[in-house]
């Protein structure tokens, strides 16, 4: 799978919203997820969304302080185009996971409301009870079905993004070893870097420094400015960075398959088994009539789709 054929059309957003910022944009999607996002780089997707109609059968199954409210609480980390991000007005939540959820949240019966934190955070958020669910190109592990559960909606791997002309000469894992690398806080990137670099040293290497931040935008700045050699991220995001920020000039993909391929999950408590068979049912739903692919497909990254929907399916 090519990293460079999941982002084909987006526009320049990147740069005002990715790169060089710590943030753009904050708080919740006050308007649950209702409002159609405007501005450069981001796919019009509300005809889609409109066409989701509740399902009463499926919204009957729902816990009853979830109905009640009216609204899914979700957890996300808004700086991972075209996962979740913001528009130009720095403020509507966009991205394919984003239209997923509202999509989820509209078969039953509810509104997608998003509140953005840091990545590290969002499982222990979800533990506490601050969120109904989190949806973050979060990787659908063993290790963390120990803590939460999870309901797959999409597959992708670890790439590693270089600046371009690719001046340190990284090939592929192996050639990380002596090298620095930039990933987030908490990620499965994380845990990558640092079984990477355990071989390294087994192997008679240098090992791999690792630089870990709360977001993208701060890794891209350190790569950007040469303080890494490599960032280690998600496919759909190393895609969409490398070919827009700064006209495509600034960064590339190394080529090759995605490193540890496995599924995206959208997290939820696991004193809530209600909540989850609920979403697991009505993203089936989305999934058997089209509206999914159609949510993949605007944004780009229809090769990352699903065919039947599985929880805790990750490895």
């Amino acid at each position: 799978m090519s990293a460079k054929s999941r982002v084909t059309r987006w526009g320049a957003l990147v740069a005002g919203c990715l790169l060089f910022t710590a943030a753009c944009g904050g708080g919740s999607d006050g308007a649950g997820g209702g409002g159609a996002a405007t501005g450069p780089g981001v796919p019009d997707t509300a005809a889609i969304l409109q066409g989701v109609t509740k399902d009463p059968q499926l919204a009957a199954g729902l816990p009853a302080p979830i109905a009640q409210a009216g609204k899914l609480n979700i957890g996300s980390n808004m700086q991972s185009a075209p996962n979740n991000f913001y528009s130009a007005d720095g403020k509507t939540p966009v991205g394919f996971e984003v239209d997923i959820a509202k999509a989820v949240a509209a078969k039953l019966g509810l509104t997608a409301q998003h509140t953005d934190m840091a990545f590290g955070s969002l499982i222990t958020s979800l533990q506490s009870g601050r969120l109904d669910l989190t949806m973050a190109g979060m990787n659908d592990t063993k290790a963390r079905q120990q803590q939460i559960d999870f309901v797959d909606y999409f597959t992708s791997g670890i790439t590693i993004m270089v600046r371009k002309g690719n001046p340190d000469g990284i090939t592929g894992p192996d050639s990380l070893c002596g090298k620095t690398v930039a990933v987030v806080q908490g990620t499965s990137h994380q845990t990558f870097a640092a079984e990477q670099s355990t071989k390294c040293v087994q192997a008679g290497k240098p090992e791999i420094t690792t630089t870990a931040t709360d977001s993208d935008s701060q890794n891209q700045n350190q790569l950007r400015t040469g303080r890494v050699a490599a960032i280690l991220n998600d496919l759909p995001t190393a895609a969409y960075v490398s070919q827009n920020a700064g006209g495509g000039e600034f960064f590339e993909v190394v080529p090759g398959e995605p490193i540890n391929g496995g599924p995206y999950g959208i997290g939820v408590n696991k004193a809530n088994p209600q909540l989850r068979d609920a979403v697991e049912k009505a993203l089936t739903a989305l999934v058997d009539d089209g509206t999914y692919g159609k949510i993949l497909d605007a944004w780009g990254v229809k090769q990352g789709a699903i065919t039947k929907v599985t929880v805790n399916a990750g490895s």
